[in-house]
C-alpha cells in the first residue's frame, strides 16, 4: 500500500508541475517574470522537469505524510473511544443546528455595505463561533438531553420491552469477581443479559495477582481463575469491553460511567461502590445484599439440630452453624461442643454483616 501511494503521490506531483508550469508560460507570466517577449520551444521540456521534480518531491514526502496522518488518525480514534455514542450524536446534532444558525444569520451579513472581504472573514468567524458553541452546549447538557431521548422512546414502547432493555447488561466489579459467588448466581438462572466486564477491571485484576502481598496475590489469581471460568462455563453471554476514561482515575467513577453509558447494572459486594452508583442513579446488584436475603429465615420457638463446633465469646457459649453461613450462638452450649444438638431459637438479630440467631439447648 505504501508503493502503490507513493507511485500516485508521485504521478499527481508530476501532473500538478507540468499543469501549473504549462499554465504559467501559456498566460505570459513567466514572460513577464524574465522580461521576455517571445515564448521559447522549450518552454515544454522546462515544464516537464518542472514536473518530474514535483513528482520527486512529493514520492520523497509520500512516507512522512502517511505516517503523519496515520499518528492523526490513531489519536483521533483514541479520543472517540473515550467519547461514549450520546455524545458523538449530540454533538453532531450540534454542529447542524449551528450550521443552520450560521447560514441563516450570513444572508443578512452579505447583503451589508462592506467590502467583500470584510464580509467573508465576518461569515467564517460566524460559522466558527456557531459550531462550537453548538457542540459545546449539546456535550454539556448530555444528560438532559439524553433524558429527553429516552422518555420520548419509551412511550413509544411497551413497558414490558423497556423493562427488558433496563436489565438487559450486568456489568461485573472486581470485588464480585474476586468474591466468586457471582459464579454460582450465574449458572442458577437468576440473573439474565449479558455479563459486562470492563477492560480496567481486567487490568486492576492483574495488577492485584501480580502484587508483592501474598494475601493480594492470591486473590487476584482467584478472580482470574474465576473469571475464566465465566467466560468458559456460562451459558450466558460474555463481553470485555474496552471503553476506557483517562481522564478519570478510581476504577469506582468508571464503572459508574460505564454503567450509565451503556444502560445496564453493577454486580459488586463493595458497599462504598454501592452508595456511590445509588448516587448517581445507577442501579446496582448487591452480592451480599442476595446473600442476606436468601438466608434461611428463622423464628423464636423454631427447632433444629445443629453441630456445636467451638467456644463463643461469653461464658459457657457454643457456636454452630447453618448450611448458608447462618451463625448460631446457643446459650450454654459449651458443653456440647463436638456433638450434634437439638436446639430452640430464642432470638435473632439482624448486623450490617449479616444475620445472627441466639438459641439455647432444648
Amino acid at each position: 500500500m505504501k508503493t502503490a501511494a507513493k507511485i500516485f503521490a508521485a504521478i499527481i506531483g508530476i501532473v500538478i508541475g507540468y499543469q501549473t508550469s504549462y499554465f504559467l508560460f501559456e498566460n505570459g507570466i513567466i514572460d513577464q517574470l524574465i522580461n521576455r517577449s517571445v515564448s521559447s520551444p522549450y518552454d515544454y521540456i522546462t515544464s516537464s522537469i518542472f514536473g518530474a521534480i514535483c513528482g520527486v518531491i512529493l514520492l520523497v514526502l509520500t512516507p512522512y505524510i502517511i505516517d503523519s496522518l496515520g499518528k492523526v488518525t490513531q489519536n483521533l480514534i483514541k479520543r472517540l473511544r473515550t467519547y461514549s455514542i450520546w455524545d458523538l450524536i449530540l454533538g453532531i446534532m450540534g454542529l447542524i443546528v449551528g450550521l443552520v444558525i450560521a447560514t441563516l444569520l450570513s444572508i443578512p451579513i452579505n447583503h451589508l455595505m462592506l467590502p467583500e472581504i470584510v464580509k467573508n472573514i465576518i461569515v467564517i468567524a460566524l460559522y466558527i463561533l456557531l459550531m462550537y458553541l453548538s457542540i459545546s452546549l449539546a456535550t454539556i447538557k448530555r444528560s438532559e438531553l439524553q433524558n429527553i431521548f429516552k422518555s420520548i422512546g419509551d412511550k413509544d414502547k411497551e413497558p414490558k420491552k423497556a423493562k427488558q432493555q433496563d436489565c438487559k447488561n450486568k456489568i461485573l466489579d472486581t470485588s464480585a469477581i474476586i468474591d466468586g459467588r457471582i459464579l454460582d448466581i450465574f449458572k442458577s438462572g437468576f440473573v439474565e443479559g449479558v455479563v459486562i466486564i470492563p477492560e480496567f477491571v481486567l487490568s486492576e485484576l492483574r495488577h492485584v495477582a501480580d502484587s508483592a502481598d501474598d494475601l493480594k496475590r492470591q486473590r487476584g489469581r482467584r478472580g482470574l481463575d474465576i473469571l475464566s471460568r465465566i467466560q468458559t462455563e456460562l451459558s450466558m453471554e460474555v463481553k470485555v469491553v474496552d471503553k476506557d476514561y483517562p481522564q478519570i482515575e478510581e476504577v469506582d467513577v468508571k464503572l459508574v460511567k460505564l454503567a450509565f453509558d451503556m444502560n445496564g447494572k453493577i454486580i459488586t459486594n463493595d458497599f462504598n461502590l454501592n452508595k456511590i452508583a445509588q448516587f448517581q442513579g445507577v442501579n446496582v446488584l448487591n452480592v451480599n445484599e442476595l446473600a442476606n436475603a436468601v438466608k434461611t429465615i428463622l423464628l423464636p420457638g423454631e427447632e433444629m439440630d445443629i453441630l456445636i463446633i467451638k467456644e463463643g465469646k461469653e461464658n459457657n457459649q457454643g457456636i454452630g452453624y447453618l448450611d448458608d453461613g447462618t451463625m448460631i450462638v446457643v446459650q450454654g452450649g459449651k458443653r456440647y461442643i463436638g456433638e450434634n444438638k437439638s436446639i430452640m431459637v430464642t432470638s435473632v438479630l439482624q448486623t450490617t454483616a449479616g444475620r445472627m440467631v441466639f438459641a439455647k439447648p432444648k
